[in-house]
């Protein structure tokens, strides 16, 4: 699997290749505090072969190199930059979850390689996001078992408890240490982009859970209001992992979504 390198730090990353004309456009990954690249699987499902996919493993994470944190936000886009720039891809399009949604908006606003955004589960600024209700030591199973209550609503778990074993199979093997989660942690804590949302000029689709308990719906409210491009699709009874529990609704669009701002999707 290819790696990127940023300064010091490398970036491992997975691409699928597909869609038709330039193969400088994709659809890039940036994942949320401290999980395992496991969590794009729902859309990536959805969006492989259409588009060009590329799954970077956020630093810290799984085969990526792991420096001493804190880390920031800025430097998390920088990775991402990195894995664009070895692949040539001029047009990126973000899908962020939690903190990769900010990682996604910052990248954005910070250069001209971001052609749309979207951004799952996100906020303005860190301190309307409890990295706490996402993270759970992988060393644990009972406890990435139990963090999914507050993940996933309630009639989500009872009629998929399969999917609720291999979360917690995939968690377990997949997501980072403590001490990595504690320096994401850190990347989120000083996020803040509240006052700034209108120098953020790319097109961005904010998708939220109504009943999300990490990022409270009222902060992508506010992130969709205050961004000049941004629109807003709310799954009113899906919490934090939007995207697992209501994959079709989010994927149909996202696909949506890109058939207006993405130049390599299959008509």
């Amino acid at each position: 699997m290819p790696y990127a390198n940023n300064g010091d730090v490398s970036i491992r990353y997975e691409v699928d290749e597909g869609g038709i004309g330039d193969r400088d456009e994709a659809v890039v990954f940036c994942g949320d505090v401290g999980l395992g690249a496991w969590q794009f699987g729902w859309q990536h499902a959805a969006l492989a072969g259409p588009h060009t996919v590329i799954a970077p493993e956020t630093r810290g994470v799984g085969r990526s190199d792991a420096p001493d944190g804190p880390y920031t936000v800025e430097q998390l886009a920088s990775d991402v930059d990195a894995v664009c720039a070895a692949e040539g891809i001029r047009n990126a399009h973000l899908v962020g979850y939690g903190l990769g949604g900010m990682v996604a908006l910052a990248y954005g606003m910070a250069s001209s390689r971001p052609a749309s955004l979207v951004l799952v589960g996100t906020p303005p600024s860190g301190d309307a996001y409890n990295p706490a209700g996402v993270w759970a030591d992988p060393a644990t199973p009972n406890a990435v078992e139990g963090s999914l209550t507050g993940l996933l609503s309630a009639g989500f778990r009872e009629a998929h408890p399969d999917a609720l074993s291999r979360i917690t199979e995939w968690r377990c093997s997949e997501d980072a240490p403590p001490a990595v989660f504690e320096a994401h942690r850190a990347a989120i804590a000083a996020f803040d982009r509240s006052d700034r949302l209108y120098e953020a000029t790319t097109p961005a689709l904010v998708v939220h859970g109504g009943e999300d308990t990490v990022c409270p719906i009222t902060a992508g409210e506010s992130l969709a209001a205050g961004l000049p491009r941004g629109e807003a699709f709310v799954v009113d009874d899906a919490r934090h992992f939007v995207g697992i529990e209501a994959s079709a609704a989010v994927n149909d669009a996202v696909v949506g979504w890109l058939a207006e701002h993405a130049s390599t999707t299959i008509e």
